[in-house]
């Protein structure tokens, strides 16, 4: 109480509002909306901080790799050589489309020994167009698999990003619904007495928003960072496929 110089109360003393105090206000729905929210945010950092880690390795390993790549005037140096570039889709897509490639110059009579173990620019053009085109197909699916894998947990994000603020919404409909039926209730119109319960009711949006924006932010920034990866895959899968047929198709 707040008293005057006689020591007459006048007011009642104001009551510190915070997290806490919401928290307590809220009704069960409320609270179980919280929670689900609290560990929904958990996921979706977990999945946010993961894939950014993921995503910074492939574009370092791939800067790397295709670095390696273009320095050589073959297209197999580089798997004749046993270079790896852990980490990076593009030397993926790479790897699996030399060993398609090893595989079709061994059935059309080329000498796979001599290919695999350094013989690199002693081979003759003996690939016709189903042969290069079997190689193109493995290169292919192997980077629509890679882009798969890329983009692994991006719809909890795309989730969390989404039905966040509506959880949070639902929780605040749901306890002011609860505060304005309790005030009926009692009969009375005062302001203090619905004023705790609309405070733990609008707490769910607060934490649905909180949940939301860096989901939603973490989700464009990801999804950027896939297109550009993307991209930067299938360019190089037709460099590469180019290499292929430069040195291997039969000239007719």
């Amino acid at each position: 109480m707040f008293y005057d110089w006689m020591g007459v109360g006048l007011l009642p003393s104001p009551v510190v509002a915070g997290v806490g105090f919401a928290i307590r206000q809220s009704n069960m729905a409320g609270k179980l909306i919280v929670l689900i929210l609290f560990i929904g945010s958990i996921f979706a950092w977990s999945v946010m901080l993961t894939k950014m880690r993921e995503m910074r390795l492939a574009r370092i390993m791939s800067f790397r790799f295709l670095q390696a790549y273009r320095k050589e005037s073959h297209p197999a140096a580089l798997f004749l050589k046993r270079s790896r570039f852990e980490g990076s889709p593009l030397y993926v897509v790479y790897d699996h489309t030399s060993i398609a490639l090893g595989t079709a110059l061994e059935a059309c009579g080329a000498d796979p020994e001599e290919l695999f173990m350094g013989g690199v620019g002693s081979e003759r053009r003996c690939m016709n167009d189903i042969q290069i085109n079997a190689v193109r197909n493995v290169a292919e699916r192997t980077m629509a698999d890679q882009a798969l894998l890329l983009e692994n947990s991006m719809g909890l994000l795309a989730t969390a990003a989404s039905t966040a603020p509506f959880l949070g919404l639902l929780g605040t409909v749901w306890g002011v619904m609860e505060a304005f039926g309790g005030m009926a209730v009692t009969g009375t119109a005062m302001l203090s007495a619905v004023a705790p319960g609309i405070s733990g009711a609008l707490l769910t949006t607060v934490v649905g928003l909180l949940v939301a924006l860096p989901s939603a932010v973490g989700y464009n920034m990801l999804s950027d960072q896939l297109r550009r990866m993307s991209v930067q895959m299938d360019n190089f899968t037709q460099e590469l496929i180019s290499g292929i047929e430069n040195q291997y198709h039969k000239l007719s």
